[in-house]
Order: structure tokens, then C-alpha cells, then sequence
């Protein structure tokens, strides 16, 4: 056999022992007449010795070892007398009697060490390498033992995993299909799912009740930290369910991952709406591990001679405590911080609460000291806060204000990583006005069910229309989301007139759909939590690539393999098709 242990598992209750392991040289040390080998492989590290002494053409073998070598070593577990608490096999190391090269490596291209000296591109070049640095293993092992426990809860709630196809029809809602040419039908394309949805409800109407899916989803948009174009979800529906059952059901499993993961209660997961998640945070996926909420200001700002306020929608700001110290210089960088291109605001206004309680601000001239005091007391400011406040268009300000929330509060090292803080926001538009195209579009998606009591206004005022729509938020993270969906064919219909479907375009896309609601669909609902996203939370980390096994880079390329490639003719003759690129 190539092992009889792995190199994490020896200690000295092993002293003695005649061992063979098997791994990778990951560093050689020379002490005089000894040499020291640290082998590894998944399990761990363990060092070997090889003495002069004892066989000098053994030992001049093992300097030969490069790094990244795979070896065979077989010998007995003696006692280190220089001890490595910082390893699981730090007591014991293996004097080594017989030594086999498995496979001599080139020196790779960074060090595989936890700390290397690769850059993103390198190490996704050589990702294979990559995968043997501990960080990057114990994402992964995170990432499989999230997966064993949400398939352990999801069962004991009744779920059944069921696979659904990823070779699809392609619909014009949402992000851009990935398409698959089919040879067998010229002219014809498949698409690769963006979501299981269309499936997962006619589960429901085949009485499945409740079915869940790990599962690959495929959009084609452009990327960035927290988006590839192929993730994985957690993909759950349930029938004869209202908004209150899928809450409280994904809230346990949520609760279940991270007391078995992270060992961490997260408690009573606050609900809060989307119009009070906006009014407050400016944000849909608020981050509440701090406070910071917003404070309107119009009816004590506005009308005081000073033109940006009176000529804004809405005046808004947060009170960032005990931040009155703050040099202009910090001032300054928070105001060109904010006038990103990304962000797009004009200007930033100041006010410092002083430890006598007055009020120094950079409007002075257009305010009284007894104005700038009613402001202040709008924030329950105290001496050594600082008021930052902006102006402008009512959603726009409350975007860009929250930009400068976000990253006030980086500043100061309120986005702790290990504090989590969830939130459930509930009771999202239903329909979102989209400027290009001149209508209305689904905020989530066309299947989405309105709250009975608005459905009447989809005709008078479709744009106070509620859905039965709920958001999972975590640290400011949007983790999944959901929604009771439409399980009536009239109402389907009339969503798709609403979206500005023809009859006969919405019988193309999703006749389907409609036929089967004909024959009999529940009430249900259901959700979708971003493993990758849940995954790299739990990790700490800020990108969602660590955690997946083979990711793409920012343009969507793996380098490692080339993909995407270009395709040779015949199998573009088999399929049908011309490549007309155009300049």
C-alpha cells in the first residue's frame, strides 16, 4: 500500500511504529548530518529525518527531494525533541528507512504555503496548485460539510432532493441565458438555467410538497467579487404554504448551519420591510451589525437659504458617534470617496457637535447656531459626534448615501467579520419601472404572487403593488431570496399582461406553466439561498472565488483550461452555424 496513515494523525501514542506515508515535499531543512523533510497531504504535515549516521546514501537522496516531489517514505514514529505545537503532529517525526520518488515536480510557479507569494491571475492559471494551500482546502471543506448539514435539516423537514434538467427553453425575463446549439434540431437552442423556477413549481403541482436541490445556475452578465457564471443554489419549494411557513422553516436552517458550522446561535432573525430598509438604510440588503440609521432632515433643513437643500427632494444624513475628532483631511477623502463615478453624488455637508454642545458645521453661514442645534438634536447627536449629510433626488441620495454609510463604518471597524447579523426584509415592490424599455418588469421574477389585498391596483397603480416577495439578508449581504408564487392561471395571465406580454407571447414562453395550473396547482412558495455566498460568509471571506473548486476570473475566462475557445468548423457545420462576429 502507498500509506498505512495519513501525515495529520500521528502522535505519540504511535511511538514505535513502523509507518508508510505518502505526500507532497513541502519544505527540506539541513542541520549539520540531518536533513529534515515536512511532507504533507489533505490531513496535515509531518517531518522527517534522515541522518548521515544512520544511511548517508539515504540521507543524500532526501537533499535531492524538490519541492512539490511526491514521496514514499516507510520508517519508525519517534519522539521530536523539538516539539511544533503549532502542528497536529508536532510531537512525533518519522525516521525514515526507505525512501521512493513517486513522481519528481517542477518548481512551481508561487509558493504553496498559507501566505504565497501568487497573485490572483498565477494562481487561477495554476489552480490545481492553488487547491493544495491550506486556506483554500479548508474553504472547500467548508463548503462540503455547509452541504452535508443543510441536506441533514432539509431532510428531517421533509424535503426530497430532485434533479431538474439544465438544458432548458430559453425566456427573455431576468439576467441573459447562457444558449446551447442543439445539432439534433438546426436552428434551435437550449439554455442553461438561471434557476430551477419553472421546474420547482410544476414539482408542486405533480404534489411533490417539498423538494430542495443543490444546484449549478447559469447567468450571463457582467462579473465581480460576489458573482460567477455558474454558482450554486439552495433551492427549495414548498405547497400548501403562506409567506410566515417558508420564513420561519429557512430561518431554522439558517439557525442549524450556523450552530453546526460556526457554532453560533443567531437568535430571533429581526423582519423588516422594504420601504423601511430603504428609508433608513438605503439599501434593500441593509447591514444592521451597526446603527448609523438614516435621518431625514427636510422638515428642519430645508427653506433656510442654503440652495442644495432647497432644492433637494430629500435632505438625509447618518450620525457617525464619537467621529467629531475627524481631520479635514478624513473629511475630505469621505467627500471624493462619495464623488465616484460609482456613486455620482456632488458634495458632502459636515457638522461636529462639540463638547460644549454647539455646533460647527460647513454651512455655517447659511444656518443659526440655535438651526444647527435643531438638526443636531434630530440625530440625538451628543458632544463628539460628527453629522454627515447629503442632498438630492429621493432614491438616489438614499443610494449614495448609503455607500458612504458602508464605508464610514469600515472606517471605524464596525464590519466585523465574525459578528453576523441576519435579517429577513419582506414586502418588496412587485413590479419595478425600467426607464429603456419604457415598462414595467418583475423586481424578481414573473411568477411572483402580489399580496391579495394590492391585487386590485395593478390596473390603477401598478407600482404600489406588494409582492409576497421576502430577502435573507446577512452583513449587509443579499444570501437568498423568495416568494410566494401565483398558482392561478388568471392571475398568471394578467402578471404577463402587466409585464407587457402578448397573450400569444406569454402561451410561447410559459404555455406550459399555464397549462398545468389547469390541472390542479397548489398554494406554494418557496426560496433560494446563494451557497456560494452563504459559503464565503462563513468563511470571511470577501469574494465568492475561494470558495469554488475551479472559478472564473472577472471577464468570465477559466485561464487555467482557456475556456471559453473557439470551436473547429466541423462542429460548427454539425451545428448549423456561421460565426459573424461583429467589430
Amino acid at each position: 500500500m502507498h500509506r498505512t496513515h495519513t501525515c495529520g494523525e500521528l502522535t505519540l501514542a504511535d511511538l514505535g511504529k513502523t509507518v508508510t506515508l505518502s505526500g507532497w515535499v513541502q519544505k527540506s531543512r539541513d542541520l549539520g548530518g540531518m536533513t529534515f523533510i515536512d511532507v504533507r497531504d489533505r490531513y496535515g504535515i509531518t517531518q522527517l529525518t534522515f541522518n548521515a549516521d544512520d544511511d548517508a546514501t539515504l540521507r543524500a537522496s532526501a537533499r535531492e527531494l524538490g519541492r512539490e516531489y511526491v514521496i514514499k517514505v516507510t520508517g519508525e514514529v519517534i519522539e521530536r525533541s523539538n516539539k511544533n505545537a503549532k502542528l497536529s503532529t508536532g510531537d512525533i517525526e518519522i525516521k525514515v528507512s526507505n525512501l521512493e520518488i513517486l513522481n519528481a515536480a517542477k518548481l512551481p510557479p508561487f509558493t504553496i504555503e498559507d501566505e504565497t507569494d501568487g497573485g490572483d491571475d498565477i494562481r487561477m492559471k495554476f489552480r490545481y496548485l492553488d487547491l493544495r494551500r491550506n486556506p483554500v482546502r479548508e474553504n472547500l471543506i467548508l463548503r462540503h460539510r455547509t452541504s452535508q448539514e443543510i441536506r441533514r435539516y432539509l431532510d428531517t423537514q421533509n424535503f426530497l432532493e430532485v434533479e431538474t434538467p439544465y438544458l432548458i427553453k430559453s425566456t427573455p425575463e431576468g439576467a441573459r441565458d447562457f444558449v446551447v446549439p442543439s445539432r439534433m434540431n438546426p436552428g434551435e437552442f437550449y439554455a442553461l438555467p438561471q434557476s430551477p423556477q419553472t421546474f420547482k413549481q410544476l414539482l408542486m403541482v405533480s404534489g411533490f410538497d417539498r423538494y430542495f436541490q443543490i444546484v449549478k445556475c447559469f447567468r450571463d452578465e457582467d462579473l465581480r467579487a460576489d458573482r460567477q457564471p455558474e454558482f450554486t443554489q439552495i433551492d427549495c419549494e414548498m405547497s400548501f404554504v403562506e409567506q410566515e411557513d417558508v420564513l420561519n422553516i429557512f430561518e431554522g436552517l439558517a439557525k442549524h448551519i450556523f450552530k453546526t458550522i460556526k457554532g453560533i446561535d443567531l437568535g430571533s432573525v429581526p423582519r423588516m420591510t422594504y420601504a423601511d430598509a430603504m428609508r433608513l438604510y438605503g439599501s434593500d440588503k441593509p447591514d444592521i451589525r451597526f446603527g448609523m440609521q438614516f435621518v431625514e432632515l427636510n422638515d428642519v433643513a430645508k427653506e433656510k437659504g442654503f440652495p442644495v437643500f432647497d432644492a433637494a427632494e430629500l435632505v438625509v444624513g447618518i450620525n457617525a458617534e464619537n467621529c467629531a475628532l475627524y481631520t479635514r483631511k478624513q473629511l475630505d477623502a469621505l467627500t471624493d470617496f462619495i464623488k465616484r463615478p460609482q456613486i455620482g453624488a456632488t458634495g458632502l455637508v459636515y457638522a461636529r457637535v462639540n463638547e460644549d454642545g454647539s455646533v460647527k458645521s460647513s454651512v455655517d453661514k447659511f444656518f443659526s447656531p440655535e438651526q444647527l442645534t435643531t438638526i443636531a438634536n434630530k440625530f440625538h447627536a451628543k458632544p463628539g459626534d460628527l453629522l454627515l449629510i447629503m442632498a438630492g433626488g429621493k432614491d438616489k441620495v438614499r443610494k449614495q448615501l448609503n455607500e458612504l454609510r458602508l464605508e464610514v463604518a469600515s472606517q471605524l471597524g464596525l464590519r466585523d467579520k465574525d459578528t453576523f447579523a441576519p435579517l429577513w426584509v419582506i414586502d418588496f415592490p412587485l413590479l419595478e419601472w425600467d426607464e429603456d424599455s419604457a415598462r414595467y418588469h418583475a423586481m424578481h421574477h414573473p411568477f411572483t404572487s402580489p399580496k391579495p389585498e394590492d391585487i386590485s391596483l395593478l390596473d390603477t397603480n401598478p407600482g404600489e403593488v406588494r409582492a409576497n416577495a421576502y430577502d435573507f439578508v446577512l452583513n449587509g449581504v443579499e444570501v437568498g431570496g423568495g416568494s410566494i408564487r401565483i398558482h392561478d392561471r388568471e392571475l398568471q395571465s394578467l402578471m404577463f399582461k402587466h409585464l407587457g406580454f402578448s397573450p400569444e407571447e406569454a402561451q410561447k414562453q410559459f404555455g406550459f406553466l399555464m397549462e398545468a395550473f389547469t390541472y390542479g396547482a397548489p398554494p406554494h412558495g418557496g426560496l433560494a439561498f446563494g451557497f456560494d455566498r452563504l459559503v464565503s460568509l462563513l468563511a470571511g471571506l470577501d469574494t465568492i472565488r475561494d470558495v469554488i473548486a475551479f472559478p472564473k476570473n472577472n471577464s468570465g475566462r477559466d485561464i487555467m483550461i482557456d475556456a471559453p475557445s473557439t470551436i473547429h468548423q466541423e462542429q460548427l457545420d454539425e451545428l448549423s452555424l456561421n460565426i459573424n462576429i461583429k467589430e
